[in-house]
């Protein structure tokens, strides 16, 4: 039996990045904003935007602040109402999550904002990363119903978190997919594959922008750096695309 491709869903903040995830033979995106500081909920209009220009399954990034994820009231409110408003406006699916002070699941919120994004499919977010008991958390995402579950094996980067990716790979299997992301790069794609024997990974696959000439050096705020930014790479992703596609697994 041929198995299947292995999924590359490349993670974008804006039109342009979006644009090029399609040109490089992108999976599937993950639209948020503020990737700097970890990726945060986009604005409907970037979601309305990039759903007219791409022929792409975008899952849009539900979180409200940068920081923590245990949430009041409030933001939970505000969460489930983007979670509704993104669905209605062509969401292809929802990424999302939250943990209790204890570092566990918060099942709660979650099951609330995934029946706001009913009948849309879920990602468990790298909430998961800094969850106190992983194998347990697993457990209570799988229950929840969510498709997918994206983490770095709760380490900085993938390399890194290896270990724990090959056991969540191994209780993942069959009833949730595990993809891995945090530093996923060209030149360490193949070897995670191979060691994990997922069929989905996570990129931003990025490079800096190049800033429109003339354009002076301001600090606009603390994670201001002279205009700078990142905008994800069409040669990067296609480079992605090409070592997921010639993977084949062992098993």
């Amino acid at each position: 039996m041929q198995c299947p491709q292995v999924e590359v869903e490349i993670c974008v903040d804006g039109v342009g990045s979006a644009r090029n995830a399609a040109a490089g033979g992108a999976t599937r995106l993950e639209l948020c904003a503020g990737l700097a500081l970890g990726g945060l909920s986009p604005s409907l209009g970037t979601l309305v935007t990039i759903k007219a220009l791409v022929k792409l399954p975008v899952f849009v990034l539900v979180r409200p602040r940068a920081g923590d994820f245990c949430y009041s009231c409030d933001e939970v409110d505000l969460m489930e109402k983007d979670v509704t408003l993104f669905r209605e406006h062509g969401a292809d699916g929802i990424v999302l999550g939250a943990l209790t002070r204890d570092g566990d699941v918060d099942k709660d919120i979650c099951q609330r904002l995934i029946a706001a994004a009913k009948p849309l499919p879920v990602t468990f977010h790298r909430a998961f990363d800094l969850a106190a008991k992983p194998l347990e958390a697993l457990e209570d995402i799988v229950a929840l119903g969510c498709c997918r579950l994206l983490t770095s094996g709760q380490a900085s980067s993938v390399d890194q978190g290896l270990p724990l990716l090959q056991k969540l790979a191994e209780q993942c299997r069959g009833r949730i997919t595990l993809m891995p992301g945090g530093g996923v790069r060209e030149d360490n794609l193949a070897a995670l594959l191979r060691a994990t024997g997922v069929r989905a990974v996570h990129a931003s696959a990025s490079r800096p922008a190049v800033p429109a000439q003339g354009t002076r050096a301001l600090s606009l705020g603390s994670a201001s750096q002279d205009q700078s930014w990142l905008e994800c790479s069409v040669e990067r992703v296609r480079q992605l695309v090409v070592i997921a596609a010639e993977f084949t697994p062992s098993q």
